[in-house]
């Protein structure tokens, strides 16, 4: 099946699951094409797809329960419930039931992409190398949440340097116009639920963001509390990609609020799965963090050795698999992360010259 052919098949699976919203899907096609890189971040369905025939060997280590769409670019901040900062993965749209081989060979695939393209620096094989220790070392210590307090000032430093600044980030929600078409009662209650105080007065726009995501409802509720603003969104979640590769043969049950909970984790206390909505605080530092926004001085090798350790804190939720892991890693030769996620990565870039061509 060529790209078109199965972009097209996954948009109508989904459009059977959720309301989906053509002009935004418009817009997702459009930065398809762009670069390889966004290609890799809007099209987990196809790399669902083309994973096992590509990676054979790795789609059979062992099962956890796994981030699925996980790259350089799903990570973020957040306050836990002390009010400290926390860095760690940002979204668990595709959570599903996987081999752990496919968050690491996935995180690679997309260093790789991201070096190609000169938004890191380091080599590809030293990227991978820094991902498999930094899951190594998460692993072998049981993990824990990377709380950006009195533990990892580089880290701290790089990420509060990239903090929106408020009047920024207020001024483009500002900039949104009050959605007037119909808003589903589930999201609207949502929303509301998570304000402070019942009846505060608010109003709803429509924001556009992510990739993978780009096409889905998503609803924010802007307010002004206390003497500053507060933002809350309602994201409509579907069942993973990984039940269309599968040809429908598996469950679509959603498994977002599962990974949050069994993760070694500092949580969010705003995150929450409503019905089908995964509802959320918005805030200049509680967002996902681009590579580009990063400060231009940093350790690429110490940050994606935390992402890959990072991956690891999700993994543990699955500590019946660990053992297998263990084993597993250590049975695989040198390279393999290296040479598995060159290989997806050519694959991906196949698909996306095609997705050009159009």
């Amino acid at each position: 099946m060529k790209i078109a052919k199965a972009t097209q098949s996954y948009e109508a699976w989904l459009g059977k699951r959720i309301t989906v919203l053509p002009a935004d899907l418009k817009r997702k096609h459009a930065a398809m094409a762009q670069d390889v890189f966004p290609f890799l971040r809007a099209t987990f369905y196809r790399w669902m797809q083309l994973w096992p025939e590509v990676a054979p060997d790795e789609n059979r280590a062992p099962k956890v329960l796994a981030v699925g769409d996980l790259h350089v670019e799903n990570f973020g901040t957040w306050r836990d419930v002390e009010g400290r900062l926390v860095w760690g993965i940002n979204d668990f749209d595709e959570a599903y039931i996987l081999p752990y081989t496919i968050d690491l060979v996935r995180l690679a695939a997309s260093a790789h992409i991201a070096i190609r393209e000169a938004r890191l620096e380091i080599g590809p094989s030293d990227a991978c190398d820094a991902i498999l220790d930094g899951y190594k070392k998460g692993l072998r210590i049981g993990g824990t949440p990377i709380v950006l307090a009195e533990q990892h000032p580089w880290l701290r430093a790089m990420m509060t340097g990239v903090l929106r600044d408020p009047l920024q980030f207020w001024g483009k929600m500002d900039g949104l116009p009050t959605l007037r078409g119909r808003v589903p009662k589930s999201a609207r209650r949502a929303l509301e639920r998570l304000l402070p105080h019942e009846g505060l007065d608010h109003r709803i726009v429509h924001r556009i963001a992510g990739l993978g995501s780009l096409g889905r409802e998503r609803f924010v509720a802007i307010s002004l509390f206390e003497g500053a603003k507060i933002a809350r969104e309602a994201k409509a979640l579907a069942p993973s990609a990984c039940v269309w590769a599968a040809g429908g043969k598996a469950s679509e049950r959603i498994l977002y609020q599962q990974i949050l909970d069994r993760s070694v984790r500092a949580i969010d206390p705003f995150v929450r799965l409503k019905g089908r909505w995964i509802v959320r605080r918005l805030a200049p530092d509680c967002s996902r963090v681009e590579l580009t926004s990063m400060p231009e001085e940093r350790d690429e090798g110490k940050l994606l050795h935390a992402m890959g350790f990072e991956t690891a804190n999700v993994h543990l939720g699955s500590p019946r698999a660990i053992k297998a892991i263990a084993q597993d890693l250590n049975q695989r030769p040198a390279h393999w992360l290296h040479n598995a996620a060159a290989n997806m990565v050519k694959a991906t870039t196949r698909d996306w010259r095609d997705w050009r061509a159009r």
